[in-house]
């Protein structure tokens, strides 16, 4: 599984801008910053200044060094290398979506005026959107992907399981996109509804595919093949 620094420069830069972002706002933020949000809009959590502004970075730098341990301790290691760029590719995604929570944060922390509601149905909006685009490609590992007992013990479920769920995170994320303009609180419940159900549906179908594939193994066998 190669790395080199063209797949690498992008996430690194990103999380280096966060950190630069995080002293910048440093001498104006306050004591208090929040780190979430009500459907009002309004924030209803915060956390210490510290945490506030550097916890997005951070997390981020863990994901960045996580990415390189997984397949290491993974029992389906092998499988990585039939998916590395699509992986690398998810991994610089999801580092995105923490760069823009960070921008956020930062904007907010120096006194500019940001509508949570509509920042933060855009970006999970466009997080789900990106992932359900490659999540089909993805093969069967212990750590990453929609892991039910039967997508792990049956390839056939897996493969139609994360196909059927990659369009299901495309039209959900293009709901919450559509969404976030009207600020809505009837749909915010409404679409977490639809989520929650489609999560349930994802679970069902993965054991109907594994029941019906004769190959597959025992529910949650930790089968090293693809």
């Amino acid at each position: 599984m190669k790395v080199t620094w063209r797949s690498e420069i992008i996430p690194i830069t990103m999380i280096a801008a966060m950190f630069v972002l995080a002293v910048i706002a440093w001498p104006e933020a306050p004591d208090r910053i929040p780190i979430h949000w009500g459907i009002s809009g309004e924030p209803d959590n915060y956390a210490g200044k510290v945490f506030g502004l550097f916890g997005a970075p951070l997390i981020s730098l863990g994901i960045y060094a996580l990415i390189f341990i997984l397949p290491r301790i993974d029992p389906r290691r092998k499988n990585y290398a039939l998916f590395w760029g699509k992986y690398l590719v998810i991994r610089t995604i999801i580092i995105t979506v923490l760069a823009c929570i960070q921008v956020v944060t930062f904007l907010w922390s120096t006194g500019v005026d940001v509508n949570m509601n509509i920042a933060v149905f855009m970006i999970i909006g466009f997080l789900l959107i990106f992932i359900g685009n490659y999540l089909g490609k993805l093969r069967s590992t212990w750590f990453v992907g929609i892991r039910t007992p039967w997508t792990l013990s049956s390839k056939e479920s897996w493969n139609k399981t994360h196909r059927l769920g990659g369009w299901i995170f495309v039209v959900f994320g293009l709901a919450l996109v559509i969404a976030a303009p009207f600020q809505e609180k009837s749909a915010f419940w409404v679409l977490a509804a639809a989520g929650a159900a489609a999560l349930v549906f994802l679970y069902v179908y993965s054991y109907l595919v594994w029941k019906k594939d004769p190959e597959a193994g025992p529910a949650g066998t930790r089968v090293t093949r693809e």
